[in-house]
Parts: C-alpha cells; sequence; structure tokens
C-alpha cells in the first residue's frame, strides 16, 4: 500500500529550505520536519508531554548518547507513542526517542516559523521506503 503526505517547503532565509508535515500523535496535530539526514526519528521533550500526558508519561534512558541537531552529543530518552499517524499510515506502539530540542524551536522563532515537534529521519524512511517528490510536494511512504 502506498501512503501519500502533502509536504510543506519552507524557505529558510537565503539558505535554502526546510521539509514539514503534519502528522498525528495520539488525536492531536504534529509539526514533523523531514530530514534525510537524520539516522533515526526524534521528538522534542518538552513536546511529546502534551501528546502523551504529563501524568502518563514513562521516559525512559537510552544508554547511548545522540549526536547531531547542532550538538556534539546529548542524552536521549524514549517513550511509546501509542499512535504515530502519517497520512493514512497508523504506526501503533512506536518507541520513540526524545531530546531536549528547545534550540532549534528558538531557532525557527527567531526567523518566524512554526515550531516544530518531531524530525523525521532514517528509521521510519527505511522501514517505508519513502520517496521525496519535489515537484508534487509529496511524501510517499510504501507498507508492503
Amino acid at each position: 500500500m502506498i501512503y501519500k503526505i502533502p509536504i510543506e517547503i519552507i524557505p529558510i532565509e537565503n539558505e535554502g529550505f526546510h521539509l514539514m508535515i503534519n502528522g498525528v500523535i495520539n488525536g492531536q496535530k504534529a509539526n514533523l520536519l523531514i530530514d534525510t539526514g537524520a539516522s533515526r526519528s526524534v521528538f522534542d521533550i518538552e513536546k511529546i508531554k502534551k501528546y502523551i500526558g504529563e501524568d502518563q508519561i514513562l521516559f525512559e534512558k537510552n544508554e547511548k548518547l545522540s549526536t547531531g541537531l547542532g550538538t556534539n552529543t546529548m542524552e536521549s530518552q524514549s517513550v511509546i507513542i501509542n499512535e504515530l499517524k502519517l497520512g493514512d499510515l497508523i504506526i501503533s506502539n512506536y518507541q520513540a526517542v526524545v531530546l531536549e530540542m528547545s534550540h532549534i524551536n528558538q531557532s525557527y522563532a527567531k526567523l518566524n516559523l512554526p515550531g516544530i515537534d518531531g524530525v523525521m529521519g532514517g528509521d521510519l524512511f527505511y522501514q517505508y521506503k519513502v520517496v521525496i517528490d519535489y515537484k508534487r510536494k509529496s511524501l510517499k511512504l510504501y507498507s508492503l
């Protein structure tokens, strides 16, 4: 089955652009950045609390440090997202990595851009054989 999601192309001053998609985390809309260089999808630790509920959230510390997102290394944690919806694709019980991403959202705010709740990366791209179609401004996910 093929799932098609519209992409929003956001210019970043004169330095290029970022690709964004809308997703749904546990029934609530989420703003997600597409990052083809990210080895793993990650979510903002503070923003994920609104999707899971602070009283129900159970973070588990990851043993390995994460790299990227403008830093050398940072501690990460994981949490189970009951339902991650990308277009019509529903991923149940997704083990998500969560990081401190306030620096990214602060940078976006300075540029008058919408904040992000998470970054879609290589783990999902590989699993669903993602194709980015710039001409049609769409992201295609293939479920086998």
